[in-house]
């Protein structure tokens, strides 16, 4: 009984963090209320089967720490801007292209994450969080179309919900602030069903077990230039991945070495895969889980496993996953702000530490966030160009995360064919990473 609560203690820290991304991204799009419901659920299956896969380690998979693994926030936005120029069927495309990416690349991103130091993915991350800001304030109004856009009810709720999560963050401690994303979309639901803003029919009709498909939202196809955004989000999240794993194995005393780091890379380029054969997402390593491990001193590989079985369950019975598709659009736009501003305060954390180390890094930082906001901004900016350089500049987060990487190649990489990346290198390179 123990390990089972100790378990679910670790669902309900990622929970709020795995259901948001299927709900921003589904509402988004404008699934129906059955897809949505859908998406959730596999979502939350597919949270299950990336942790078992690297708990479980092997000779080819898995490094073996209790590590939980959810969807990348970092994805939202690309996937968000795939969806809108190409179809829901590109974006299944693009992910199981950088899940085979990850696994390919998966012995050597330990060199190659010399590549993505924190003034690289500090920028990609503060670029994504920036473009993800009005998604959360069009949803907070009522979402973008909505009869009562921007209604004093809406406002209410949205701006209710953000003011609740920013008390319970202030006055809590511990787990509870951990979950206080979750608190606050349950208070935020409960005040709008007094309202009468809460539609339950979707709950009455969703089935009580399913399983997961094949392909739910049809075949993938493969853009290019998608594929290409979201194998740039892909070795974001791996590097963002890599300080967890260091700050696990600080946690339970073990060594990594290189083949520990490529197991791992491999087991979450396999999840990925099946995240979008299932028409899930991308996954990476989970930061809030190991501020459980070391809040609770429970550092067991069972208490993960049982975590991992949880979320499978849940995944397997939509009326759960209905039950957060009842959320209104206000109040998960109030939670979006919270969430999506952290994303922007975690990139400018990162570039914190390296900002003041040279002129040259500022200027990387300010051209690389300037081309990622100019191009989201006005997107036509370079459609006279041929078709082959417009992969390269027609999405904002593609262009802001290859002028970084450029950048950081001429100011800060000089010789390029510098010194082998070794694990203590990569070590060193993830502790200045958020964690």
């Amino acid at each position: 009984m123990k390990t089972a609560a100790l378990g679910m203690q670790h669902v309900l820290a990622m929970y709020a963090g795995a259901i948001l991304v299927p709900l921003i991204i589904g509402g988004a799009l404008g699934l129906t209320t059955e897809q949505l419901t859908y998406l959730v659920a596999i979502d939350i299956f597919m949270c299950g089967v990336a942790t078992l896969l690297q708990i479980v380690s092997n000779r080819f998979f898995g490094i073996g720490l209790p590590v939980v693994l959810g969807c990348t926030f970092t994805a939202v936005g690309p996937i968000i801007a795939i969806g809108g120029e190409f179809g829901i069927s590109a974006i299944y495309g693009s992910i199981i292209a950088s899940g085979i990416f990850i696994i390919l690349i998966s012995t050597i991103f330990g060199k190659l994450v010399r590549f993505f130091p924190p003034i690289v993915t500090g920028s990609v991350v503060t670029i994504i969080g920036l473009t993800l800001i009005p998604v959360a304030i069009n949803n907070l109004a009522g979402g973008q179309g909505a009869s009562d856009f921007g209604s004093s009810t809406n406002l209410l709720l949205g701006f209710g919900t953000l003011t609740f999560i920013i008390l319970m963050y202030r006055f809590s401690k511990g787990f509870v602030r951990s979950i206080s994303i979750i608190i606050g979309l349950f208070a935020g639901t409960l005040v709008a069903a007094v309202l009468g803003k809460v539609n339950f029919s979707a709950v009455a009709e969703a089935s009580y077990f399913h399983m997961p498909q094949l392909f739910y939202f049809g075949m993938p196809t493969f853009e290019i230039s998608a594929v290409i955004t979201m194998c740039l989000v892909a070795m974001v999240s791996l590097v963002e991945s890599t300080g967890v794993y260091f700050a696990l194995g600080d946690i339970t005393d073990r060594k990594l070495s290189e083949n520990d780091l490529a197991k791992g890379y491999r087991a979450e380029g396999i999840a990925v895969l099946l995240g979008g054969i299932f028409n899930a997402f991308q996954y990476t390593a989970f930061s809030q889980n190991v501020g459980l491990v070391q809040l609770t001193g429970v550092k067991k590989r069972s208490v993960i496993l049982v975590a991992g079985i949880i979320l499978i369950i849940f995944g397997l019975v939509p009326k759960i996953a209905a039950l957060t598709t009842i959320i209104p659009t206000a109040v998960l736009g109030g939670a979006m702000l919270a969430m999506f501003g952290m994303v922007v305060s975690q990139g400018i954390k990162m570039l914190g530490k390296v900002i003041s180390e040279s002129p040259e890094n500022s200027m990387i930082i300010a051209c690389s966030v300037g081309m990622g906001l100019g191009v989201t901004v006005v997107p036509d900016l370079f459609s006279v160009l041929p078709t082959g350089i417009q992969i390269l500049t027609n999405n904002g987060i593609v262009a802001g995360s290859v002028t970084a990487i450029v950048l950081n190649m001429i100011f800060n990489m000089r010789p390029f064919t510098s010194k082998r990346s070794s694990p203590q290198a990569v070590q060193q390179m993830a502790e200045q990473e958020a964690l």
